[in-house]
């Protein structure tokens, strides 16, 4: 069996989720995660954060569920609602990003998501990706090349086509594979004790 985890860099819940999926990995160290990129804000969708007039309300009953932080830097580069969230960019960052460490892409999400969440860094921006992985022990100047490289965007609707064969349109979603079917173990947010229920009920 394996995990596919389908998030969003950009979506709060995802960020939200990224403490119990920290805590699945650890609960289960020879368990695969795969890591996939929703695609949440591309087409028409990819909009200054004006104009999702959710966003603080949605942050607030995040941090109620979960826990998790928004921080100053965040605040920041949101207060005058010009930023564009790019969820494209961000696809091709994290597949750079997987790229260079499969086995540790779980981790490398959280990351990603801790530099715009936490510190306000844009996912559009090389230079975020290449403190990710100086900070990770990466070749930060091969990250940067996968992301400039022509087959990044190839990589980041390969992301998203497998989101949506899967059947996944809300992020994020935790599926187990075994090779014979595909169940959802978590969306949106759930406890890593309701996760391992939801995964020893499925191998019973």
């Amino acid at each position: 069996m394996k995990l596919v985890y389908i998030f969003d860099a950009y979506c709060g819940w995802s960020h939200g989720f990224s403490a119990t999926l920290r805590q699945i990995t650890a609960r289960h160290p020879g368990l695969p995660v795969e890591v996939v990129s929703g695609g949440l804000f591309t087409g028409d969708r990819r909009r200054p954060v004006r104009e999702f007039g959710y966003i603080q309300g949605a942050n607030a009953a995040i941090s109620d569920a979960t826990g998790a932080e928004f921080g100053a830097g965040y605040q920041r580069r949101i207060a005058d609602g010009s930023f564009v969230m790019d969820s494209e960019a961000a696809a091709r960052g994290m597949a750079a990003l997987r790229q260079a460490a499969p086995e540790r892409a779980p981790e490398l999400a959280a990351a990603l998501q801790r530099a715009f969440f936490i510190d306000g860094h844009s996912l559009s921006d090389p230079a975020t990706y290449h403190k990710i992985a100086l900070s990770a022990g990466l070749d930060a100047d091969a990250v940067v090349a996968a992301i400039l490289a022509p087959g990044s965007r190839a990589a980041a609707e390969a992301d998203f086509r497998r989101a949506a064969r899967l059947g996944v349109s809300a992020f994020p979603t935790l599926v187990a594979d075994d090779g014979d079917r595909v169940a959802a173990v978590a969306r949106g947010h759930a406890t890593a004790d309701e996760v391992d229920q939801r995964l020893a009920a499925l191998t019973r």
